[in-house]
């Protein structure tokens, strides 16, 4: 029987889709005059505070409580999406297209499901494992390591590990000891995060590199209004009141967005190994989203043994 959902869902994953769509595009901008860790660094300190400055006073705190535990869990969370995914991206997009970026970054399902599997034991269906291969052979085309190539290929490669790092957070976050409420775990992993964008920042010498624009500028206040006040809340209260796979279907929707806004408005060329190798890979997810959640015996994980119940995701 399909299972229905209410319409704050569907509103919060439209919004991810068109939110974190045009945000390659704004990241290409601000790495222009404002070195990435840095960048990434000010927008989420930002956001995470103004998320925690509003979100703290209001509404039933008894679950809020941010001790010692929730903070490190905080740095962990914070540290998997935004110094490694988001400052690897940004870092990444200084040489690589807003559109390839994207491609390569939709590629967060196959990663979830592979760690989902290799962790925790959750069984694929033999069509989601066809499409895990193809997204993989996919991602390899794309890359075209023995070709010619038009774009550079260490930031493909970080393209991918911040990928691989965003479904490793996502994933740890299900039973992490965050503050209850979607809105002060937003903030607080935005804040975490983003103070080690900074540290790692200064400490890679950016500082000496900051000669921000009024592009760059108004850039990062997108990034900060946009995309990390509106999505990244919207994307965490997600993870709590939706199915993982349903979630992740913004990862085949965000790259169509960002090869069309990077074609209009950057003047990024559309190639047509871009073209072939986005449908693999994005087909691929569709396979793995479509048959996610199919009720199968789970299997032996890392960190689950046969026959051990899996833990519940957690509910805001």
């Amino acid at each position: 029987m399909a299972v229905s959902y209410g319409p704050r869902v569907w509103f919060a994953l439209a919004t991810i889709y068109v939110v974190w769509g045009s945000t390659f595009m704004a990241v290409t901008i601000a790495v222009r005059d404002v070195p990435p860790l840095l960048a990434m660094g000010f927008r989420h300190v930002t956001a995470g505070a103004l998320i925690l400055a509003w979100a703290l006073p209001r509404g039933d705190r008894r679950g809020d409580r941010i001790g010692w535990t929730q903070v490190r869990a905080g740095f962990i969370f914070g540290g998997a999406l935004f110094l490694l995914g988001h400052g690897g991206l940004a870092w990444a997009q200084q040489t690589v297209p807003s559109g390839v970026a994207a491609l390569l970054i939709g590629s967060i399902p196959l990663w979830m499901a592979l760690l989902d599997r290799v962790f925790f034991g959750k069984r694929l269906h033999p069509s989601a494992t066809l499409g895990l291969v193809a997204g993989f052979l996919g991602l390899a085309f794309l890359f075209d390591p023995f070709g010619a190539g038009s774009f550079d290929r260490l930031g493909a490669v970080v393209c991918v590990l911040s990928a691989l790092a965003w479904a490793a957070g996502s994933l740890y976050s299900r039973g992490a000891p965050l503050p209850a409420r979607p809105l002060v775990s937003a903030g607080l992993a935005a804040l975490c995060g983003g103070v080690l964008l900074l540290v790692a920042g200064a400490a890679s010498g950016e500082l000496g590199d900051l000669h921000p624009t009024a592009d760059s500028l108004g850039a990062m206040g997108y990034l900060v209004v946009v995309g990390t006040l509106v999505g990244f809340t919207a994307y965490v209260w997600l993870l709590r009141n939706a199915p993982i796979s349903l979630v992740s279907t913004y990862a085949y929707v965000n790259p169509v967005i960002a090869v069309a806004l990077g074609a209009l408005l950057l003047d990024e060329e559309i190639t047509a190994q871009m073209l072939l190798a986005g449908a693999i890979i994005l087909g691929s997810v569709a396979l793995i989203v479509r048959k996610s959640g199919a009720a199968l015996e789970p299997g032996r994980g890392l960190r689950r043994r046969r026959g051990v119940p899996a833990e519940a995701s957690p509910s805001a």
